[in-house]
């Protein structure tokens, strides 16, 4: 059983059991939608058309999210005149799956379980990465009590510099040794004498 249905000022082929983006409805995500405008009914052979809607008729269906479209482009240009304007536009859409179709005295209804996963997940999931909760979503109980139940961080204690000190002034003055030899081999060491000038040499004229 399918059904031609009208929503947001577009008619929409339905059946129990399809995933539906329509305009954006008002509701919260798990709530439950009813369309009464059925503009046509089908089941198998037997057609029925509405005057303009089929009278008893009606499609149920459950609220999975509210989001944005994907983007459209506008661009607009004025040739020899140099005026480019780019805009972008996302409008927003509601994602249902429809859960029965009633009509003409039956009702076809669905069975499966309506998953409540939104695309940005899926895109998240097939892409490796995790979704991350808004900065203004409440964190859970859980999240409370292990907040509060989490035990304090220990202060750094301080470097104890005591031992570095006393290592200091355990250590033998290495440079002191060495000064006091360096003083005696001077002491015994003899001062040399000054070379003896020889005389100068006595010209002829010289008396």
């Amino acid at each position: 059983m399918y059904a031609v249905i009208k929503t947001g000022g577009k008619q929409y082929r339905v059946k129990a059991g399809d995933v539906l983006v329509v305009e954006k409805l008002a509701g919260e995500p798990g709530a439950n939608v009813a369309f009464g405008d059925v503009l046509m009914l089908g089941d198998g052979d037997a057609v029925t058309v509405g005057a303009p809607l089929v009278d008893g008729a009606s499609v149920n269906a459950t609220l999975i999210e509210t989001r944005k479209g994907e983007k459209v482009k506008i661009f607009k240009k004025i040739r020899r005149q140099g005026y480019r304007r780019t805009k972008g536009h996302r409008q927003h859409e509601t994602v249902l799956r429809v859960t029965a179709v009633a009509g003409g005295g039956k009702t076809d209804k669905w069975d499966g379980v309506v998953d409540m996963t939104t695309k940005l997940e899926l895109n998240a999931r097939s892409r490796g990465l995790k979704v991350e909760a808004p900065a203004d979503a409440k964190p859970a109980k859980s999240e409370k009590v292990v907040a509060k139940t989490a035990a304090p961080k220990k202060a750094a204690e301080p470097k104890a510099e005591a031992p570095k000190a006393e290592a200091k002034a355990a250590a033998p003055k290495k440079a002191a040794a060495p000064k006091a030899a360096k003083a005696e081999g001077e002491a015994k060491a003899p001062a040399k004498k000054a070379a003896a000038k020889k005389p100068a040499a006595k010209k002829d004229g010289d008396a």
